[in-house]
């Protein structure tokens, strides 16, 4: 780890905590980075060019079209060199420009010209951070691959106390080094992700299925990805763009899950089944369209449990399966861990609407086959997708070693 030889560019909008960014700007440098400092116009009335330049020794950008600045016209190349960007302080309206490509300045311009890591670190005033367009916003950028952190609680400017404050300079500089010194501890590993919902066909224009997003699925194959593993990612139809290096197998019904998920079952090493698979399929699907305002009576048959499936084969391979309840939901979950034969069970409460179906942040429980349990507070789908990788590399290791002490 650190960040010795990199080149790094920092980031400044425009809030009372770009005078945290100056410790930022420090501590970069004294970890060996080299840091171009980039300020917006109105982080500019906070902290004055002289003060980061001063400490980064390099000259400091402002004006996409000063002809007084040889970097003025260098924007592309500039983010070309860099190995990451941090934006801190994140304001809610840089989030809100970064997510829909504006580049009506240096900093946004660069954004939409960087390859490289991209880590923003927000900060805003009391309820902004709640706000629904902020949310989405934050969850557009999460999609694309952009690291955004959670704000802390605490005193804020405006004298109001809550979600808003800048994250602390060692969390910003961990959450960087972590970008650019990624684990590869799933390395050799084949990991089998299912994600999102399925259609039921009706007739040739409707179907039955369900509000899931697929967003921790996709969650889990890029995480998987990112840490060394070959990922098949077999989904059913979602707004989401799948992660780049995955084998990427799109299906509609249950049936054609199953389908796909058995045939890429052997040489898997991890089976993570986050789809919500339909329990029902209509036994006779209408030719045509069905016409007219009736009374309707469909004839229900049940899905392939695929789940099961899996876990009856003993293929080897740790089994990860989800139960979204809506009540009862600790015992509900453990009634579905003895039955399904999985070695891990990732628990969440889908009645909340703030987690779970169609969120960006999810709360979960994992109950392991041998009886242990591990709580995941509330936290960005991403995070819960390492956080359920990490897991189950921690048991794995665990048994493995258990097991090896009772055969001796």
């Amino acid at each position: 780890m650190g960040l010795d030889g990199r080149e790094l560019i920092l980031g400044v909008g425009g809030s009372i905590a770009a005078y945290k960014a100056v410790y930022l700007l420090r501590e970069l440098t004294r970890r060996g980075a080299g840091v171009t400092v980039c300020l917006t116009r109105h982080a500019a009335h906070f902290v004055g060019p002289l003060t980061f330049r001063t400490l980064s020794g390099r000259p400091v950008l402002t004006d996409l079209f000063d002809p007084r600045s040889v970097d003025a016209v260098e924007h592309v190349a500039l983010a070309e060199r860099a190995h990451a960007v941090v934006v801190a302080p994140a304001t809610a309206n840089l989030l809100a420009k970064a997510a829909h490509g504006l580049a009506d300045d240096f900093l946004t311009t660069l954004l939409l010209a960087a390859r490289c890591p991209v880590l923003a670190a927000p900060a805003m005033d009391g309820g902004m951070w709640d706000h629904p367009a902020v949310v989405e916003n934050v969850g557009v950028l999460r999609r694309r691959g952009v690291t955004v952190l959670e704000p802390e609680a605490g005193a804020l400017a405006s004298g109001q106390s809550g979600k808003g404050r800048l994250p602390e300079i060692e969390a910003i500089v961990e959450a960087l080094e972590a970008l650019l010194h990624p684990v590869r501890d799933l390395a050799g590993e084949h990991v089998l992700v299912t994600a999102g919902p399925t259609r039921e066909p009706i007739d040739p224009v409707r179907y039955i299925s369900n509000r899931s997003s697929g967003k921790m699925g996709y969650g889990v194959a890029a995480a998987a990805l990112r840490r060394g593993a070959r990922v098949t990612l077999v989904s059913g139809p979602t707004a989401l763009t799948p992660p780049a290096g995955a084998l990427f197998v799109p299906v509609q019904t249950a049936e054609e899950m199953r389908e796909a998920v058995l045939h890429h079952l052997p040489g898997a090493t991890i089976v993570v089944k986050a789809a919500a698979v339909g329990d029902y399929r209509v036994r006779q699907v209408a030719a045509e369209k069905i016409k007219g305002k009736r009374d309707l009576t469909l004839d229900l048959a049940p899905n392939p449990d695929i789940l099961a499936e899996v876990g009856a084969r003993h293929t080897g391979a740790f089994v990860v399966g989800f139960a979204a309840e809506t009540h009862d939901v600790v015992a509900h979950a453990r009634e579905k861990l003895g039955t399904k034969n999985v070695d891990l069970l990732v628990v969440n409460d889908v009645s909340r609407r703030d987690i779970g179906f169609e969120a960006d942040d999810n709360q979960v429980l994992l109950l392991d086959r041998r009886g242990g349990e591990r709580p995941v507070p509330r936290m960005a789908k991403a995070e819960v997708a390492d956080a359920i990788l990490s897991h189950v590399l921690a048991l794995r290791a665990a048994w493995a070693e258990r097991d090896d002490r009772v055969r001796r």
